[in-house]
């Protein structure tokens, strides 16, 4: 029925079922039966016809004055939400875990911007135990476990978590798993209890931490000046591990992986930038050395 109110309402202003036509890219039978179909439904004669054109009737009248404006404004607000979920121009609002966001996505940032100029990234950096229903957001990059049935979630891979210290320590590196005890260790609080695994056997490290942070960077600044073991994510350390300026502690050891999603509200269709985002991100960690990608 709105399909032909908007067709009637055509033929109100452009004064005639040719201008109508015309004016939505229909055929002149198309607009005469839709309007025909709507006198149908609403039981009554919309226009007088004549060889003069059309007029309306006093019925007609009512009920252009009653849904002219309704009609024209849905009209609006459905190109306004067409150009917002399907034109490249425009914002994006991007959600990530701060150790994922900054240092690991450096370079994937650099290249999205760089390949898609006419979106506008509104990137938010969060703490893994932050509640993403609290932001409003188009996308987001989550890490861990996401039980959240109002959120699409689009699993990506996962991140190993590894043992690693600086190379200036003033304590000899372990060699098994039962030294490792005997080491000063650092923890962030995201990775405060270390269940390390090693081709199914498995060790929980207890003892209490030496330093402690609730930031992974400082945590990682602190490995570096030589303060004990840490463990973290292989995102975060993996050029370090490369280049020698940390070292890898029980290479045969890790800790269990940590899941990586693309997550978006269920009541909002994702839009051709959050698409255009979903899948540079893809090709991305399919490429990154330090990312366990499905399908790898």
């Amino acid at each position: 029925m709105l399909d032909n109110l908007r067709v009637f309402i055509a033929a109100v202003e452009q004064q005639s079922l040719t201008g109508a036509a015309l004016a939505l890219g229909m055929t002149i039978a198309t607009v005469s039966r839709r309007v025909q179909e709507l006198e149908l439904r609403l039981q009554c004669e919309l226009f007088q016809r004549s060889n003069k054109g059309l007029r309306l009737t006093p019925a007609g009248q009512a009920y252009y004055d009653e849904t002219a404006s309704y009609i024209h404004e849905v009209e609006l607000r459905l190109f306004n939400l067409d150009r917002s979920l399907n034109s490249l121009e425009g914002d994006l609002r991007v959600m990530a875990p701060l150790n994922i966001g900054r240092g690991p996505l450096d370079t994937f940032w650099q290249g999205f911007i760089r390949d898609n100029p006419s979106i506008s990234l509104n990137i938010v950096l969060y703490d893994p135990d932050d509640d993403l229903l609290s932001h409003q957001f188009d996308i987001a990059i989550s890490s861990g476990p996401q039980a959240n049935s109002s959120l699409v979630q689009q699993s990506l891979g996962s991140i190993t978590p590894i043992l690693v210290v600086g190379p200036d320590t003033s304590f000899p590196l372990p060699t098994n798993i039962d030294e490792l005890n005997e080491c000063s260790s650092i923890a962030a609080h995201l990775f405060r209890e270390w269940d390390l695994v090693n081709n199914g056997q498995e060790y929980r490290f207890c003892k209490n931490h030496r330093h402690v942070s609730n930031d992974m960077a400082i945590t990682l600044n602190l490995v570096k000046a030589g303060a004990g073991v840490a463990m973290l994510p292989l995102s975060m350390v993996y050029h370090e591990v490369q280049s020698g300026e940390l070292v890898r502690v029980l290479p045969e050891w890790a800790g269990k992986s940590r899941d990586i999603a693309l997550l978006w509200p269920k009541q909002r269709s994702l839009s051709i930038r959050a698409q255009r985002f979903r899948e540079a991100l893809v090709l991305y960690l399919a490429q990154a050395p330090w990312f366990n990608a499905l399908g790898r």
